[in-house]
């Protein structure tokens, strides 16, 4: 037996008598070709008595699965196709069945079969790559992300080859757009669903389509706004950043990292009660991020809102319990309140879990100070 890889390991290849030469249809059997066996069992407990028309369609499949450029490749998929004309349609069903079932590791082989006797019908190639994306889903859900991103790799390697082997096929283009958008690559997204519309579509799915593509130029505006708002306001010219944010956010009031800039850019000239609504509308619109938090938070400290501030502070707190940033402005606040002990308390906390820290280790000595 040839050295051949894991998961033909037990193939055997064996000639057909001379008598097994026939016509089915257009097809001729030859017995001059070595036909691939699968021996479960041993070599030893096997013999031709055993031999049956489904065991050398299961190992023909398995062969142009595994080894696609084996020499005889074309003639095993002339030969199941012969031998059994219904043997596609049989697949497809039963690979559905695997998917409903969640046994992927079967449907994907199921499906792997589907595409090598059907190169050129590119529904074998999407169903597969569909149940790559679940498997990955899968295995991302139990936490295992080295698999996922295995799976999220061959589903990203198959739409690409399906794209270049059908470039005009609607449904590749629908599917492989979804796929990218999915795991946020949104130029290739925006390329695959572009060439959707061009192709022609149900009406249906036009609509979903451009509503997308409507989306994804929204997040390229703004991502060139925020990139830009952001510089100005680094660089001192607050003014300058806030003037695009408000004209941004006049068209697309909805996005709130634009409200948190804008919050961000008043909370440095010191204009507090504007960035608190800027900050409350980031909120209000879905930031449950940290920063966005702080900067509420800090806002409502400067203009005395002392009870809303350590609310907003220790909100901040439950998503990220050892953020050095918050607990010192904990300490901050419990200093603009009198309450000396507590400020220590928090300073020396955020000093514990980062001893380079350097506004808890400056309030620290000051406070140390203060206390001689």
């Amino acid at each position: 037996m040839p050295s051949t890889p894991a998961p033909l390991e037990n193939i055997m290849f064996i000639s057909l008598p001379e008598d097994a030469a026939r016509e089915i249809g257009d097809f001729s059997i030859d017995p001059d070709v070595l036909i691939p066996v699968e021996i479960v069992d041993g070599n030893e407990s096997w013999t031709m008595r055993n031999l049956s028309w489904e065991m050398i369609i299961a190992a023909m499949l398995k062969v142009l699965v595994h080894d696609p450029g084996n020499a005889n490749a074309g003639y095993y998929r002339e030969f199941v196709l012969a031998v059994r004309p219904s043997i596609v349609d049989e697949l497809f069903a039963n690979g559905m069945t695997q998917v409903e079932e969640r046994n992927f590791g079967a449907a994907e082989e199921v499906f792997a079969a589907v595409r090598v006797l059907r190169p050129d019908d590119p529904s074998s190639g999407i169903n597969l790559a569909l149940v790559y994306e679940e498997h990955a889903d899968v295995y991302e859900q139990a936490g295992k992300n080295d698999l996922a991103d295995a799976y999220r790799r061959e589903a990203f390697r198959l739409y690409n080859e399906l794209a270049r082997l059908f470039p005009d096929d609607s449904q590749v283009r629908f599917n492989a757009g979804h796929y990218f958008l999915k795991v946020k690559n949104y130029a290739r997204a925006r390329e695959h669903l572009e060439r959707y519309l061009s192709l022609g579509a149900d009406e249906r799915q036009r609509d979903l389509v451009s509503a997308v593509l409507g989306e994804l130029e929204r997040r390229d505006e703004s991502d060139v706004l925020f990139n830009e708002a952001y510089d100005f306001i680094l660089l001192g010219r607050e003014r300058e950043a806030m003037e695009k944010l408000r004209t941004f956010i006049a068209v697309h009031p909805n996005v709130w990292n634009a409200w948190f800039l804008l919050g961000w850019a008043h909370r440095r000239l010191e204009e507090y009660a504007e960035g608190e609504k800027a900050f409350i509308r980031a909120v209000e619109l879905g930031s449950e991020e940290t920063d966005t938090l702080n900067e509420l938070a800090i806002c409502r400290m400067e203009l005395g809102k002392y009870d809303e501030c350590r609310a907003t502070l220790h909100a901040a707190l439950s998503h990220e319990p050892e953020n050095v940033k918050i607990i010192s402005n904990l300490g901050i606040l419990e200093l603009k309140q009198g309450r000396r002990e507590e400020a220590v308390r928090f300073f020396a906390s955020a000093a514990e879990i980062d001893p380079a820290d350097p506004i808890a280790r400056r309030y620290l000595d000051f406070l140390g100070r203060t206390a001689e």
